[in-house]
């Protein structure tokens, strides 16, 4: 085949950069700041706004944020922490980072959600086994909200700290109509971790964040992500050394009370991630008429084809668009697996990808905790793909991804 028969891939997500982002990171090069400058303070009080969060610290990717809310929360050994088995590596790479175990919990057939019922039974499983459970760590999983106020009661009554992993759900909402909380504001959790991956909502090439609403918290996330290095004055323990003799501090002097990451976010990457943070209402907004798109459009490939089911209260902000296929009825009636599927797309210019295979199974996991009973996990795992989904994204494109998809399955 020549280069000019090669066929052009629609990716499941991608980023959207427009000329006022590729401006704003032009000024930062332009200017005498690259890193550590005022684009990072700018970019962490618009997050913080957006959020309602008290405060926002931005950081080097959203693994980085997991990793330094599990180091605030003083996780580590002897401790476990629940982690729901349908999500990026990361959410259970962060909790063995500090040095705890991993509780896996079974998510929601339908959704990959975690829920209160799956919480208290990933709890009761580690009472039997005798290990403690210091923390939860829930996950909005492609854009939908968990449960927030179903999951802090129960960590209340537990005595959990809560680190909520919204990497998928900048923009959306959880919680009755009335009473909508923005994914970010704390209001049931100590912290929330984000990522600005590309193919994210929000894109800083590669960033993260956490927000929080408490003040010892934010402190200690600032030292953590820069060396664990500090120069407040009311910080500083070594007065003979930090102090001259107007018992001022040292201008060149700093402390490090505890050891941290260059986990830090630079000018530049702050710069594109606040130019798209103006633009978050946008991007959300166009994407769930995407969503809606396909929804319609999928409505004649049901039962083998069909939408994720939808949370019931809140309002998402989809970061992909997954469908449930049931693989065994179109392997027995067309021969087609996922794999061949997936392959059949792609050589009709469509992309597509499968989030995830449920972290329990990774041989790490495996090897550590056993083969582990997460039926929902498996089932959810079983029917899933991710279709493109982009701001980007035509609506002739989500024409052409059902057209392909129902020409295969039909």
């Amino acid at each position: 085949m020549d280069s000019s028969s090669t066929v052009v891939v629609l990716p499941y997500g991608r980023q959207q950069i427009e000329e006022d982002d590729i401006a704003a990171v032009t000024q930062v090069l332009r200017s005498d700041y690259l890193t550590t400058g005022p684009m990072v303070a700018r970019f962490e009080q618009a997050l913080a706004q957006v959020t309602t969060a008290r405060h926002a610290v931005s950081c080097s990717s959203g693994t980085a944020a997991l990793h330094l809310g599990a180091m605030v929360l003083n996780l580590g050994p002897g401790d476990g922490v629940v982690v729901p088995a349908i999500t990026f590596l990361a959410t259970a790479n962060a909790v063995r980072y500090v040095g705890a175990e991993v509780i896996f919990a079974d998510v929601d057939s339908a959704t990959g959600l975690m829920g209160a019922e799956q919480l208290l039974a990933a709890l009761q499983r580690a009472d039997a086994m005798g290990v403690t459970a210091k923390a939860v760590i829930p996950v909005h999983l492609n854009g939908q909200c968990v449960a927030m106020e179903e999951i802090a009661a129960v960590a209340q009554q537990r005595g959990l700290a809560v680190l909520e992993d919204g990497c998928h759900a900048l923009g959306a909402r959880y919680g009755a109509q009335q009473q909508h909380h923005p994914v970010g504001c704390c209001h049931h959790s100590d912290l929330v971790a984000f990522s600005f991956h590309p193919v994210k909502t929000v894109a800083m090439g590669e960033g993260g964040a956490l927000t929080t609403n408490r003040d010892d918290l934010y402190r200690r996330l600032l030292r953590l992500r820069n060396h664990g290095m500090t120069q407040q004055p009311d910080e500083l323990q070594q007065p003979e050394l930090a102090l001259d003799s107007t018992a001022q501090p040292n201008p060149w002097y700093y402390e490090m009370a505890e050891p941290g990451y260059n986990y830090r976010a630079s000018d530049i990457h702050c710069a594109l991630g606040l130019s798209q943070l103006g633009k978050l209402t946008r991007f959300v907004a166009r994407r769930q008429q995407l969503v809606d798109r396909y929804d319609a459009l999928l409505k004649p490939l049901a039962p083998t084809v069909r939408p994720l089911t939808r949370v019931a209260n809140g309002r998402p902000a989809w970061h992909l668009y997954v469908v449930q296929i049931d693989f065994t009825e179109l392997m027995e009636r067309r021969g087609l697996d996922r794999a061949a599927l997936m392959r059949q797309l792609r050589v009709h210019g469509i992309g597509t990808q499968v989030h995830y295979l449920p972290v329990a199974w990774q041989p790490y996991y495996r090897q550590r905790y056993g083969m582990l009973p997460l039926t929902g996990a498996g089932h959810y795992y079983a029917q899933v793909l991710s279709l493109p989904l982009f701001p980007g994204l035509s609506d002739d494109d989500v024409d052409r991804v059902v057209a392909t998809l129902q020409q295969l399955v039909s």
